[in-house]
This record gives C-alpha cells, structure tokens and sequence, in this order.
C-alpha cells in the first residue's frame, strides 16, 4: 500500500532570534511562496465563516494569473459556515490536508479526510462543517466558471485520491504520473486540479511553456524547479504560482515521492482584449 502525506500549516509565528533571510520570490513571470510564510499575521478571514481563518496563496491580478484564487482554509471544531460561497459564478475545488471536513450539498452530507477531493459547481447549495474534535485544514481553488452554449454545467464530484489510480505519462516508466479527478476530455469542465508524482530522481526532461496558469502546492518531498529562466529549490508545504508561459521544469530530489497539487486553467477559447474594428 502506497503511504502519502500532506503537508499541512500550523501557524504560529517565528521567533525574535530568527534571521529574515527567506526563500519567498515575486517576479513578473512566478512567484514562490515558501511554507515558512505561514504565520499567524498573515492570516484572513471570512464572512459568514466561523472559527476560520485561511491564507490566501493566489488570487487573481491584473497582469499576473487572472483565473484562479487558493485559500489554505483552517477550521477549529465546531466551525464552518452555512453559505460559504458568496459569488454564486464561482465553482470551487475541496482538497483536505488534515482533520475531517463535514460538506452538505443539496441536503446529501459527505465526509471528506486527507486526500479528499470535492468539486462544487457554482450555483450549489452547500455548506461545510468541522463537526470533529480536531483542526481540519484544506485548500479551496475558486473560479469563476465560463459558461458555454450547448454544453452543460459539470456535477459535484466527491472522490479521495487514494481510490484513483495515478496515471502514468508517456515514455516515463511510472515515474512521472498525474492523479485526475476529472476526465481531461470533459468539455464541461474549465479548470482542473490534479496531483502530480515525481519519484525519486525523475524529471519534467524540458521546458515546458504553455498557455495554462498554474498554482502548484507541495505536498510532498522535495525538488528543484526551473522557474523562467531560475532554478529554485522547494519542499513540502511550498506554493509556486505562475502565469500563463512561465517556463518550467523540475528535477525530482528525493528521498521520497516530490508530490503537488496543480491548477491549471482547460478546455476555453482565449478571451480577447478588444474588438475588431473595420
């Protein structure tokens, strides 16, 4: 049996005796959020949540990665929220790193445990409770969905990864695979989040520049990864956030799987800027 982790933020906030020296980047092409950001001042909050808070890894700029904003969401027992999503255009993607997270959709409770995936259509009536004894902690990925006609509306997935069989890519003997949760050929789908396995010493073998953005969580293990045109090293509990083009690569370091969650935005024309002028 494969045995997989979960990195997961405890807060907390770094002593007076530490050096300031870290490894956190913002460029114009990428940018890398170590896990030793994860303190308790830089948390945020919600409304219409109780006994949360959350980090906010990515949202959307002007110029930067428009799609997509993650939330590293922690919940004390006995909290949650009735109408956790204000925006009734956005979908969200559910992934728990610890603890027992309580979803309600359409009346139907579901429990969800580490590696747990939800996908919430936007317009659902759902909710989300930590009705254990314990912190739950997980991402929530929003989007807002594009609509297109003809095609419907996707429906609410609940699933764990360690029921899915990874996929292996081609060529890599195994050693390079992406864990779907969403068949890539569903047209009604317009964002995936997958995980993506490295084992030891394997590699993405080039520079992969394409048109998707990306947010990529470690969840596992350590590597160095080609970022533009720098190489960084990243570890469990690092966030990687890069938009659309940034070339990229990896080197997986060992000694145990290199693991990420990965969003990526699919399957939609390109919006154009302005109109065609005669």
């Amino acid at each position: 049996m494969t045995v997989r982790s979960y990195f997961s933020p405890t807060g907390g906030l770094p002593p007076q005796t530490q050096l300031l020296t870290g490894r956190a980047v913002f460029t114009e092409a990428y940018a890398v959020i170590p896990k030793g950001v994860y303190s308790d001042i830089v948390t945020s909050y919600l409304p219409l949540w109780d006994k949360t808070r959350c980090w906010v890894i990515a949202r959307p700029l002007s110029g930067f990665s428009e799609t997509f904003s993650q939330y590293i969401v922690e919940v004390a027992p006995g909290g949650g929220s009735d109408k956790p999503e204000l925006d009734e255009g956005a979908q969200g993607v559910l992934f728990v790193v610890e603890g027992e997270l309580t979803v309600t959709l359409d009346g139907k409770a579901h429990t969800m445990t580490p590696g747990g995936y939800a996908y919430i259509p936007c317009g659902s009536d759902w909710r989300v409770r930590n009705q254990s004894d314990k912190l739950v902690r997980f991402h929530w990925v929003r989007k807002s969905y594009e609509h297109v006609a003809g095609i419907a509306k996707p429906e609410p997935i609940f699933a764990n990864e360690r029921d899915i069989a990874p996929s292996p890519m081609p060529d890599t003997e195994g050693r390079w695979a992406t864990t779907r949760f969403v068949d890539p050929e569903d047209m009604r789908h317009d964002m995936h989040v997958t995980i993506v396995t490295l084992a030891p010493g394997a590699v993405i073998p080039f520079a992969e520049t394409h048109v998707m953005e990306h947010g990529l969580y470690v969840l596992e293990g350590k590597a160095v990864y080609r970022l533009n045109q720098d190489w960084v090293e990243v570890e469990a509990g690092d966030f990687m956030w890069l938009r659309a083009f940034c070339p990229q690569a990896c080197y997986a370091g060992g000694p145990s799987n290199f693991r990420y969650l990965l969003y990526k935005d699919v399957n939609r024309h390109m919006k154009l800027g302005g109109e065609l002028r005669r």
